[in-house]
């Protein structure tokens, strides 16, 4: 995630956020078509079985790869990436702690809100300068 994140925000900055966007899904999407056909062993009929805020995963492909390149730009990568993976930690907490999406009810137990703060003090102790 933070070579790519890197390399997508360096691309942005020589053609465009919204170009650059456009290169990174589309070349992901055709390596993906073409691994689906090569190797899939799936079924896409099974995709109206499916509810449809599932289908939505690519909305939030774009909305992560364009927010992703606007934080490495704006930060760095070691203070931006820092920030998603607490954030995507967060997040993934919480869905196991309510069991939303269908996950099984994890609870978010003492030693995992200590994790979590140690990481968020560690960021804070990296971006700390002296003076």
């Amino acid at each position: 995630m933070s070579v790519q994140g890197v390399w997508n925000t360096r691309l942005s900055q020589k053609i465009g956020l919204l170009e650059a966007n456009t290169i990174v899904q589309g070349t992901a999407f055709l390596l993906g078509l073409f691994a689906m056909f090569l190797f899939g062993k799936g079924n896409l009929r099974e995709l109206t079985n499916t509810p449809k805020l599932y289908w939505l995963g690519g909305i939030l492909g774009i909305v992560i790869t364009v927010t992703v390149m606007l934080s490495i730009k704006d930060l760095s990568p070691t203070h931006a990436i820092s920030i998603i993976l607490i954030s995507q930690l967060l997040v993934a907490a919480l869905i196991d702690a309510f069991g939303w999406f269908g996950s099984e009810q994890i609870p978010f137990t003492w030693n995992k809100y200590a994790g979590l703060l140690l990481m968020i003090a560690g960021v804070v102790l990296f971006k700390w300068q002296k003076g």
